[in-house]
């Protein structure tokens, strides 16, 4: 059980004129996650960009999911200056709300 991992996506909408919600219609941020040590092991997202991917994936990667929340948002609000800032932070805390769900079950 040492390298348990879960998949869990978190989504958000953005604004009516960014591409993300002509492309795909909402934001989704995808999380593998160790359900033991909440550590994120991987991430993407459906952004528009390369470098927009890339560079959430720079912020999130290693990050605890749960004990790192006020940095990562911080993080976010403080380096992430595109159109679809609110719907990073909301995606976030949506895939956290599953995240905490789910390890209660387990």
């Amino acid at each position: 059980m040492k390298n348990y991992t879960i998949y869990i996506v978190g989504e958000a909408r953005t604004t009516m004129d960014n591409a993300i919600t002509k492309m795909f219609g909402t934001f989704y941020i995808g999380f593998e996650v160790s359900l033991i040590s909440g550590e994120i092991i991987d991430v993407d997202c459906n952004a528009t960009l390369r470098l927009t991917k890339d560079f959430l994936y720079r912020i999130f990667i290693n990050k605890n999911i749960e004990k790192d929340e006020d940095n990562l948002k911080k993080e976010i609000a403080s380096r992430y200056f595109g159109s679809s800032e609110k719907a990073v932070i909301m995606a976030y805390h949506d895939a956290l709300q599953k995240y905490k769900r789910l390890k209660k079950e387990v």
